[in-house]
């Protein structure tokens, strides 16, 4: 059936900013690019202001990258690109009713790419489309700065730099302040809005929960794969008076001369900070590229504790059984594999605790393949059940932990990082490697439904799952993801303790180098 596109006919929008006209399409109204705020290079973002009528059918700029991105594993992560501008505060909507009694509730999307790339339309399975259509909601998505533009600190050079270190958090909340004050035109409710994010974009959730500016602007959170301790993202704490220096002087210029970071074309910029950076860091110093722990920025609540305002707010916390170690080769046809042929390559890593680690991994994942063992995330469960842990013992909203262990028709890959993002959004018609025959458009409806009641109610409970415990202290349910769902209670505690008693901690980076170099 052929769909509907309208545009001569969509009425023009009365926003805070300006009159803004989108266009209709399926069945819902679209508005890309609209400008929520502006902002000089490291300075803090002013509501934006337009003259005459913004046309909303395009795309905004997205935050320039300090590095070219290079398409890899394409089928496992569909992407888009797009034109870079640091000029990039701006957001996208999708929604069914342009009535402001309607009230529907807020999804606002916050992209990956760690607090230093991605976009808000960078992985094909972004699109909220459909998410609109299927959860009856207003679907939001947001660019902001990112990387030197969005962290680094130059507020010791001039009250002008204030909290440049949190640029780009500053770009989160000017957009969910516009959001705030515009939503109702859109259907949607402003005192509903649920904001999620998967990796670097569950870390902005959490750190806007320790952000006391945000406070009122957002009432539940999703965090997808988000939550990292110190040893993979520690604290971004200091000020930025060495590496602006150090970069300067790469720069040939004098701390007088600061202005001129401003207005030098952002490559050169790159160029100096990439050079400088390494000395500071060894140092122990300061060099940005994360949000700055200040007054306005509380810091990670793994590191500095969980506020008691945060607490408040519902949450939902999750991660994939391979995240970042899917990504490498496994060498080897598991399912071909004798049980002793699959000891024996379990037995490199294990050792003596082989029969040990075996037997653990059995019981908290019955039916996996024992070499999955080798695959195991070891990087976002365990930080994401002490954050669940904390949240909960706040006593006031409800905790909800999910674990998503799908393996897909790809060299037996069990869940990546970014793999469960299609099924949150209602999107696994978008991604190839999701067209699992019986299995993806029931789990899709599982997890999209639990989403979508969780962002309308606070609590995930929906018919086609298991009774979603929330977590208490001393009790962690934890909804399992997979062909068959289920609710398991600390399952995986001591599969978890005796890893980490018997392998070295976990070194992302050193892997991340190892695996390029393979490649």
């Amino acid at each position: 059936m052929m769909k509907t596109f309208r545009y001569d006919d969509v009425p023009v929008l009365e926003t805070t900013s300006g009159r803004l006209k989108g266009y209709f399409y399926d069945g819902q109204y679209i508005f890309k690019g609209v400008p929520y705020a502006q902002a000089e290079r490291f300075q803090m973002p002013a509501p934006s202001h337009w003259e005459g009528v913004k046309d909303a059918a395009s795309y905004g700029f997205v935050c320039p990258l300090m590095a070219q991105d290079t398409p890899s594993a394409e089928l496992l992560v569909p992407h888009r690109y797009w034109p870079m501008d640091e000029h990039c505060q701006n957001l996208n909507i999708w929604t069914q009713a342009l009535e402001p009694g309607a009230k529907k509730p807020v999804i606002v999307w916050l992209h990956g790419g760690g607090y230093f790339a991605g976009s808000s339309i960078e992985q094909v399975a972004y699109d909220g489309a459909n998410m609109c259509r299927e959860g009856d909601v207003v679907v939001v998505s947001v660019n902001h700065r990112l990387n030197i533009l969005g962290y680094l600190d130059l507020s010791p050079f001039g009250e002008k730099y204030r909290n440049s270190g949190n640029a780009g958090h500053a770009d989160l909340v000017a957009a969910l302040q516009w959001v705030h004050d515009n939503i109702a035109l859109f259907g949607g409710d402003p005192e509903n809005v649920t904001i999620f994010g998967q990796s670097g974009g569950g870390m902005k959730v959490a750190d806007l929960m320790q952000t006391p500016a945000a406070d009122g602007l957002f009432h539940k959170g999703l965090i997808m794969s988000g939550i990292a301790d110190a040893g993979l993202m520690p604290s971004c704490e200091g000020g930025g008076e060495k590496i602006v220096e150090a970069m300067l002087a790469e720069l040939g210029l004098d701390v007088k001369d600061v202005e001129k970071l401003e207005t030098l074309p952002y490559p050169e910029l790159v160029r100096a900070y990439t050079k400088a950076m390494p000395a500071v860091a060894a140092a122990g110093g300061y060099v940005g590229g994360a949000p700055q722990v200040n007054d306005w920025f509380l810091g990670n609540p793994l590191q500095h504790g969980l506020r008691e305002r945060a607490c408040d707010i519902p949450l939902m916390v999750g991660s994939v059984f391979g995240e970042f170690f899917s990504f490498a080769p496994s060498g080897f046809d598991k399912t071909a594999l004798k049980p002793e042929e699959a000891a024996a390559i379990v037995g490199k890593v294990y050792g003596e605790h082989t029969q040990e680690a075996l037997a653990a991994f059995a019981k908290a994942y019955p039916g996996k393949n024992p070499t999955d063992l080798l695959v195991l995330d070891r990087v976002m469960r365990r930080p994401s059940k002490k954050l669940a842990a904390m949240h909960a013992r706040g006593r006031k909203a409800g905790t909800y932990l999910y674990n998503f262990t799908l393996e897909f028709p790809i060299a037996h890959k069990i869940a990546w990082h970014c793999a469960d993002i299609p099924f949150f959004f209602h999107n696994t018609d978008k991604v190839e490697v999701c067209s699992i025959p019986g299995v993806a458009e029931k789990l899709e409806e599982q997890i999209f439904g639990a989403f979508m009641r969780f962002a309308k109610t606070g609590a995930p409970a929906q018919a086609g799952l298991p009774e979603w415990l929330p977590v208490t202290e001393g009790s962690e349910p934890t909804m399992i993801f997979d062909r068959e769902c289920r609710l398991c209670y600390n399952y995986d505690d001591e599969l978890l303790n005796l890893i980490d008693s018997v392998l070295p901690p976990f070194d992302l980076m050193a892997m991340m180098a190892e695996m390029n170099v393979q490649h």
